[in-house]
């Protein structure tokens, strides 16, 4: 009986577990114009996408799966082109490859780009940030478990970007809003040097300014209280250009290892004991070592119907013993690349 409880148990972990060894992302684009979605693998992801980049015309979707463990960032850049050497490039978010895919050497974007940022496992973490600077409004929805929170920036913040902050194209109008940090690359919009810790490196009154208008998205670079959120294995909805963040059941965010907001704006001590990097990290560690061991001991297609017939009625009986390319390049404009003034888009 022991030994059957044993068989049970391992299949049914690895059955369960092997449900959520993945996601899928559906990228969305509701923008009246072309957008063409990038992704990122961050260096410490041991797994990768199927794709670095594509073409999303108006009121077109695409499915990605992600595997387990997977940790990077997408993003929607705009105003492309091709020239006539045959070199596409984008006047926000450009990845610097002369084509529409991106590459590992890339580092993420030619920011500003607004990102949709995760790091998933069996809890999984994600943001919405302007960090990096914004050119288009973003939202995250959890799709199965709708207790998690949605997340983004849906309006339009090229309306209140700074003066000294803007990037214009040739015709004066505003195509997105950089980061104090990108423009000025002073150390305490940057958060570097003596200002490296969430105790020197305070909100900026550009940040501020980004935070007033999406409170639920990484306005700076610790501004993880109010901007991180959690939800336990769960596919995702990115949209380009959303027209709300729909609302969820529960409004609490991820704990995070830094000081939390007081009242004034300022950074005070976090409210209640908060995980450590170290130990976010060891416990992804864990979980992901127990994920292989259950996989490594039982060689099975989870996908294999006889399988699923099998474990069906094993899985009750556990529980009851434990419970493309589009040719848009400024309208009627084509992208010229970058000056000091800004990004131009010239009359063709």
């Amino acid at each position: 009986m022991a030994d059957e409880l044993l068989v049970i148990f391992l299949l049914v972990s690895y059955l369960f577990v092997s449900g959520v060894t993945s996601r899928n992302f559906t990228i969305e684009n509701k923008c009246d114009y072309t957008v063409w979605p990038a992704t990122f693998n961050s260096p410490g992801s041991i797994n990768s996408l199927s794709t670095t980049g594509f073409t999303l015309r108006k009121g077109e979707a695409r499915v990605i799966n992600a595997p387990l463990s997977w940790t990077g960032r997408f993003w929607g850049r705009t105003f492309c082109s091709t020239n006539s050497t045959g070199s596409f490039s984008c006047a926000t978010g450009d990845c610097g490859t002369g084509k529409v895919e991106c590459s590992a050497a890339s580092a993420g974007s030619s920011f500003p780009a607004t990102l949709a940022e995760f790091s998933l496992d069996t809890i999984d973490y994600y943001d919405v940030s302007v960090v990096n600077g914004y050119n288009l409004p973003i939202s995250i929805v959890p799709q199965e478990d709708k207790t998690c929170n949605s997340t983004g920036c849906v309006v339009d913040m090229n309306v209140t970007c700074p003066f000294e902050l803007r990037v214009t194209a040739s015709n004066t109008s505003l195509i997105a809003c950089m980061n104090a940090c990108q423009k000025l690359k002073l150390p305490e919009y940057c958060c570097t040097d003596d200002y490296a810790s969430p105790d020197k490196c305070k909100p900026s009154l550009y940040s501020q300014n980004f935070k007033s208008v999406c409170p639920r998205a990484y306005s700076y670079v610790y501004d993880d209280t109010s901007s991180t959120f959690s939800c336990a294995s769960n596919n995702y909805a990115i949209t380009f250009c959303p027209s709300t963040i729909l609302s969820t059941t529960n409004s609490s965010v991820a704990d995070s290892p830094f000081p939390a907001q007081t009242k004034d704006g300022g950074l005070g001590p976090p409210t209640g004991s908060q995980p450590t990097n170290e130990a976010t990290t060891e416990q992804k560690k864990k979980l992901s070592w127990k994920l292989k061991l259950i996989m490594g001991t039982l060689s099975l297609n989870p996908f294999d119907s006889n399988l699923m017939r099998i474990a069906t009625p094993l899985f009750k009986r556990l529980f009851s013993y434990y419970r493309s390319f589009s040719s848009f390049s400024c309208d009627d404009h084509y992208y010229s690349g970058n000056n000091s003034e800004g990004t131009e888009c010239k009359k063709k």
